[in-house]
């Protein structure tokens, strides 16, 4: 049965007699109705009648009329309105533009604005790379979606993607301090959305493809890596992909395995599953079967699709055929991106011992948690509600921070691998069991340690690396100042912000 979730908190203001029984029953009826009671407010107060504010937790919209309906039913009790708590948090959108600097004197604006500004536009005109430096591209990353694969919803549309783009740029913000912007584009054309991105691109130093629908997201990534300056990074499959290894780098601890002697199955062959399997080859897996919903992958049903024929090429070494359930016995590791309730209990127990399953199809997993769990040593899913979330939340923002302190033109596979470490090494020997190998999503550590690490990678990796010395140099002179060694080493990495 479904639990109340903070995703449907509702405040129900209701009139009902000036009685301490009246409320009492009001909260009564409300929790046997299946709601949890988060708070009740005397909204207002009159001789004979208040107005009680009662803010619970349902289980979906349909929950919260019928809870209305219920106190209705009572006597001398009248539902007034319902506010949906998630609604009311998107009114207007979730985000805003707020100055850096002081605007309030005639002296400020001059710098600000016209006419000083000029100058600096001047300098820019001039060396267009100063722009990382002198305007917001240093901190600034375009969140670009087309709507047609938003996670649980699919093709909605680029308006009704907005809400996801505009959470994400507030994950970005909270996070990493990265500035982030929701780009909602009105186009599925692969050509246009590719020319949209290059031509925005100037304002930004990196691009976060977002909810857009395979196989195309492949080819806008490809070709935007290629022509672009900055990092463009498809988070459905590489945030996906750096998450998993990094709880299955500790899964693997608590099993005592290692990731060259351990069967992956990866039920889910599209964006994230392609991902997941070549990041997992990069850590130094051997054995992996990717399958599709017909079961392991072939040379017959890869045809005419590329990342398809890759999987195939590189994976799979025994051959191993038949369906999902049929390639899973024996298996150490599951790893599922793909449906919901297509395992059983039955189908885990016949892994391995010491078997990990990652089954992160949502809202509803691959297999039952629960009934995995029965058997398996260690099991995660994408559900906040489980042990174990596997949320991209821990990769995204870290990444782009580390990105953006290097300067770095390009992401990386050993990129993706480094913040994958370094999302495992925050949780320590000491706290590592079956229902702890991932951190929390609100642990401060895990961004800065991944940005650290990128940035580290990044700062190896990018040939503008002795460049950007020169390019600090040169930014000096419009400062005015001499710079110091240890200053412009600093500026050359990108640690001031």
């Amino acid at each position: 049965m479904a639990m109340p979730s903070p995703s449907y908190t509702i405040t129900l203001r209701v009139e009902a007699p000036a009685t301490q029984r009246a409320t009492s029953e009001i909260v009564h009826e409300v929790a046997t109705a299946g709601a949890s009671v988060m708070g009740v407010d005397i909204a207002q107060s009159h001789a004979d009648v208040i107005v009680v504010d009662v803010t619970c937790d349902t289980v979906d919209a349909e929950h919260g009329e019928r809870i209305v309906e219920a106190l209705d039913a009572l006597d001398g009790v009248r539902v007034l309105k319902m506010s949906d708590s998630t609604f009311l948090m998107h009114l207007g959108g979730k985000i805003s533009v707020t100055p850096k600097v002081p605007l309030k004197t005639r002296r400020d604006l001059s710098r600000a604005y016209t006419p000083g500004v000029a100058r600096v536009c001047t300098a820019i005109a001039n060396r267009k790379e100063d722009a990382r430096r002198l305007t917001i591209k240093r901190n600034t990353v375009a969140v670009v979606t087309d709507g047609t694969a938003v996670l649980g919803l699919g093709d909605i549309g680029p308006e009704a993607a907005m809400p996801v783009m505009e959470g994400k740029a507030a994950l970005f913000k909270q996070f990493a301090d990265v500035d982030a912007w929701p780009l909602a584009l009105d186009t599925t054309d692969t050509e246009e959305i590719i020319r949209t991105v290059k031509a925005i691109a100037p304002g930004f130093g990196g691009v976060n493809l977002e909810d857009i629908s395979a196989p195309r997201c492949f080819e806008i990534e490809r070709r935007l890596r290629e022509e672009l300056d900055i990092p463009v990074f498809h988070d459905d499959q590489h945030g996906t992909a750096i998450v998993v290894l990094a709880a299955l780098i500790n899964a693997l601890k608590v099993t005592g395995k290692k990731i060259g002697d351990v069967r992956i199955v990866v039920s889910g062959v599209g964006a994230a599953g392609s991902a997941i399997i070549r990041l997992l080859l990069a850590q130094g897996a051997r054995d992996i079967i990717g399958c599709d919903r017909h079961g392991a992958l072939t040379t017959s049903s890869a045809a005419g699709d590329a990342s398809r024929t890759w999987i195939v090429e590189n994976t799979n070494p025994s051959e191993a055929a038949g369906s999902l359930q049929e390639v899973l016995v024996g298996a150490d590791v599951f790893v599922g991106v793909s449906a919901g309730n297509i395992l059983t209990g039955a189908d885990v127990a016949r892994m391995n011992d010491g078997a990990i399953v990652f089954a992160l199809a949502n809202p509803t997993p691959e297999v039952d948690p629960i009934a995995a769990g029965e058997t398996a040593a260690v099991v995660a899913t994408g559900r906040s509600d489980y042990p174990n979330q596997i949320n991209n939340v821990l990769a995204f923002p870290g990444l782009f921070r580390g990105l953006l302190d290097a300067g770095a033109t390009q992401i990386t596979d050993e990129m993706l691998r480094v913040a994958a470490v370094a999302i495992a090494s925050v949780v320590g020997d000491e706290e590592l069991n079956p229902a702890f190998i991932i951190p929390g999503v609100f642990d401060h550590r895990v961004a800065e340690a991944v940005a650290e690490a990128v940035r580290v990678e990044g700062i190896k990796e990018t040939p503008a690396s002795t460049a950007r010395a020169e390019d600090a140099e040169h930014l000096a002179e419009h400062l005015g100042r001499a710079l110091q060694t240890g200053s412009a080493s600093g500026a050359a990495t990108g640690t001031a912000r």
